[in-house]
């Protein structure tokens, strides 16, 4: 899951962001029961308040509910969680067409390389990658 957090964010949001990717790829379907706090604040070493304030803006956005002594749930309404996953890809498209811009390519050249190194192999010279932080 997540190895470690970076320091460009609150760790709340980055939890928020591991969970809306958990259930826009399935794997927390539509309808299943989300761990407790007590468990995700184990399994990512984070206060269960973190993990509570993360969860808190799931269900704010529609993708989680409450019910009580159960626990909560992964919301049962797919268009919403479709709506989700465009929200995510459009956030994602817009910070790659941002890089795109600041080196000078071209939509034209950027739709051309994301074709030829779809879905993520890419060839990319060895020197020029970024370097994971330790």
């Amino acid at each position: 899951m997540v190895d470690r957090f970076s320091s460009s964010g609150p760790i709340y949001l980055q939890l928020l962001d591991h969970f809306l990717i958990a259930i826009v790829q399935g794997t927390w379907p539509p309808g299943e029961k989300i761990p407790s706090v007590r468990q995700l604040a184990l399994q990512f070493e984070v206060n269960p308040n973190t993990v509570q304030k993360s969860l808190s803006q799931l269900e704010d956005l529609g993708l989680a509910q409450s019910q009580r002594t159960a626990g909560r749930f992964v919301t049962t309404d797919e268009d919403r969680i479709e709506e989700v996953r465009k929200q995510l890809a459009l956030r994602e498209v817009q910070t790659f067409t941002q890089s795109m811009v600041q080196l000078g390519v071209s939509p034209e050249r950027a739709c051309q390389l994301t074709r030829d190194n779809w879905p993520g192999e890419g060839k990319v010279d060895p020197r020029l990658r970024r370097q994971e932080k330790e």
